[in-house]
């Protein structure tokens, strides 16, 4: 398994979208615009590869001077429950760490809030409804 960061509008990059697309969107009967995608031009992209095949991948969004943002956290749905979520999490922090962020945030969906705890985040807020399923604002000082 190799953790690395992708580089907007590469091959590895259209991977990405792809696996976003497949994991979170379709289901919701979701897609993604030109402009959502262009928008993640200054973010960090990472993905987890095995053999050269994108099987997670996740996005951090500045949200402030020392906060960053986790969004768009995917793992190929045959892959979940193996570690490469976690493995994932943890290489997202120590990036988000060296580019002096000191805090991650995220909305995180629902069903999602169990994992997220395990890695030391914290449910911050009241339940709300995004892309129409329930989230909650979940943050961990890093």
């Amino acid at each position: 398994m190799a953790l690395q960061i992708i580089d907007h509008g590469t091959k590895e990059y259209k991977e990405m979208v792809e696996l976003r697309y497949q994991i979170l969107r379709k289901p919701l009967g979701l897609t993604f615009t030109e402009e959502d995608l262009a928008k993640e031009i200054n973010d960090i992209l990472i993905g987890c590869f095995d053999d050269d095949k994108l099987e997670a991948c996740c996005i951090l969004t500045p949200a402030g001077p020392k906060e960053v943002r986790l969004r768009q956290m995917a793992v190929f749905s045959g892959l979940q429950g193996k570690g490469m979520g976690r493995a994932l999490m943890q290489f997202a922090e120590n990036v988000a760490y060296d580019c002096g962020y000191r805090k991650v945030s995220m909305h995180a969906r629902k069903t999602a809030t169990g994992f997220y705890e395990k890695l030391g985040y914290n449910v911050v807020g009241d339940e709300f409804l995004e892309v129409t399923i329930p989230h909650y604002t979940m943050e961990k000082e890093l």
